[in-house]
């Protein structure tokens, strides 16, 4: 198994004092003080520390501990063993890191964990831990297929998934305010991201379209085939082997966080889903035009994972026949794919049952809007910290139905305040007429997969095949956009892609394309054959 993330050089332990570290600290400088470890160029390595009075400092409600510190022993950097000094010695460590209430072992598969995961939406999946409000909390998650994807050459893996078992979840999770009382149907559930990443060791992703046959994308009529990239996280960048020549910083958030349906509302789910299933390539011309399929996920007992239900008891059979599937966001939030869910965020989302059964999973490290690959984003495993807070009677207080019932809600989002940082931007437009010149009217759908078919076929010209591009352009932070929806009778979508991602000038010159071997781009995504007798649309015009 190769190794992943940053090397530890230089551990601290903070139940020791500076002296008693396994590498002792030093806080003068000095040339003869001799090294403690050794890198290479080019290696990412970690580097632990305590604060700089070494403890000393406390967390306590006083400001004596900050009057007595002995200023000769600020800035306890790495110590020598030959150079020892003296520190205020009434003290206490460091608070203890964040409590963590449901861990991951990636050995083991999701339905070995413990507790067990869940791969689908049901009011009576029980929950597998309880928080109270005000506490921050650590979830761990593995990556939505559960492992299944791996970092090899091969995107067999991909090829032959089964969508069935997907998004495995952690969770659900009860809420409980301070005094013992858990959430209501009817609240508003405030949860903040703390603090996210991927899980130490696993420090990779990967970046995947589908075969036509199984699953697709949004552009599964131009591109059937199973492909593959891996991705490798050096702190806030990733790199891939298979696209070389890009390297950004990622904008970390979970695809899905929702909360668990009632019964009433699982009901609402399941029958208008089902109607589009069974009715939607008649009724909707944009079938014709957008071919990723099953039009819905519609439950199945296949590949259910029900948490603590047992497999095969009556009461999994019950639920497995009525559960959703995780496909979709919805009403509970679930899988919504907002990029921006970063650090600082705020998700308010509905309570359609006591506790909020709150439930996250499908970490990525990056994704661009729309994550229009399908398995589009930096796919892994991941860490949420988390903190929540009850606002009672919220969804009347702040949300208003748009439909039949009270439970024709959406959640709220928050952005937080950190983001990569880009000022130059490559954007290409989109309008609602399809490839084969056909005018459609005002739909956002078409518009933004024409402007996503005009960025590819752009940036191919600079060296890359479609398939890496597609790909690109599902995971960059890309950002698209509805520019225009009321002048009859197009629609106008943007995808506006930051040019400093690329090691070149991808921008229009006087000049033309440079062409060289600088320019080729080896190697190719990992890719299967298409084995399938669908359709493939082909743009007449495009090189």
């Amino acid at each position: 198994m190769p190794l992943y993330g940053p090397r530890l050089v230089v551990p601290i332990d903070l139940k020791n004092k500076p002296w008693q570290q396994k590498n002792p600290l030093h806080n003068r400088w000095h040339p003869d003080i001799p090294p403690v470890a050794e890198v290479t160029a080019g290696e990412v390595f970690r580097v632990e520390m305590v604060d700089f009075s070494g403890g000393a400092i406390t967390k306590n409600h006083t400001a004596h501990d900050v009057k007595h510190v002995d200023p000769l022993t600020y800035l306890s950097r790495v110590f020598t063993k030959s150079k020892v000094c003296k520190i205020h010695s009434d003290f206490s460590m460091a608070p203890p890191t964040r409590r963590l209430v449901l861990s991951i072992d990636l050995k083991k598969k999701p339905w070995e964990q413990n507790p067990s995961l869940h791969n689908r939406w049901h009011p009576h999946i029980p929950h597998v831990a309880v928080v109270n409000t005000g506490e921050v909390f650590r979830v761990e998650m593995v990556d939505w297929t559960g492992g299944a994807i791996r970092d090899d050459d091969s995107p067999l893996d991909v090829k032959s998934l089964d969508l069935s078992t997907v998004h495995y979840l952690s969770g659900p999770i009860r809420i409980l305010d301070n005094d013992g009382i858990p959430a209501k149907p009817g609240d508003l559930l405030a949860v903040e991201i703390c603090n996210l990443g991927p899980l130490p060791g696993d420090e990779w992703g990967f970046t995947a379209t589908f075969d036509r046959e199984n699953g697709g994308g949004f552009l599964t009529d131009h591109f059937p085939c199973a492909t593959k990239a891996i991705w490798y996280f050096q702190g806030i960048y990733a790199h891939s082997p298979q696209i070389p020549g890009v390297r950004f910083p990622g904008l970390t958030h979970p695809g899905i966080i929702g909360t668990a349906p009632s019964m009433e509302l699982l009901n609402i789910w399941n029958e208008r889903e089902r109607e589009v299933e069974e009715n939607g390539v008649k009724s909707f011309k944009l079938c014709e035009v957008l071919h990723t399929r099953p039009l819905a996920n519609l439950p199945s007992t296949k590949s259910c994972l029900l948490g603590k239900i047992e497999k095969g008891s009556s009461e999994w059979e019950r639920i497995a026949k009525e559960a959703a599937r995780t496909i979709p966001g919805r009403e509970n939030g679930g899988n919504c794919d907002i990029k921006n869910l970063s650090r600082g965020a705020k998700v308010y989302l509905p309570v359609f049952v006591e506790g909020a059964n709150l439930s996250t999973g499908d970490m990525h490290f990056s994704q661009g809007d729309g994550e229009v690959s399908f398995c589009g984003a930096i796919e892994m495993s991941g860490f949420l910290e988390l903190k929540c807070e009850i606002i009672r009677g919220g969804m009347k207080e702040y949300l208003t139905p748009m439909g039949p019932t009270p439970l024709h809600v959406n959640p709220i989002f928050e952005i937080g305040p950190v983001e990569p940082r880009f000022s130059e931007w490559l954007v290409f437009e989109g309008i609602s007429v399809d490839e084969s010149g056909r005018q459609h009217y005002l739909d956002a759908s078409v518009a933004y997969k024409r402007a996503v078919l005009n960025g590819i076929d752009y940036l191919s010209k600079f060296g890359y095949s479609k398939e890496q591009v597609y790909l690109l352009l599902s995971c960059i932070p890309c950002e698209g956009r509805i520019s225009g929806i009321v002048d009859a009778p197009n629609a106008v979508a943007t995808l506006a892609i930051p040019t400093a991602i690329f090691d070149q000038d991808i921008r229009p010159k006087i000049n033309k394309v440079p062409v060289g071997p600088r320019l080729v781009r080896k190697p190719d995504v990992f890719k299967c054959s298409y084995d399938g007798n669908l359709h493939i649309t082909k743009n007449p015009s495009t090189t």
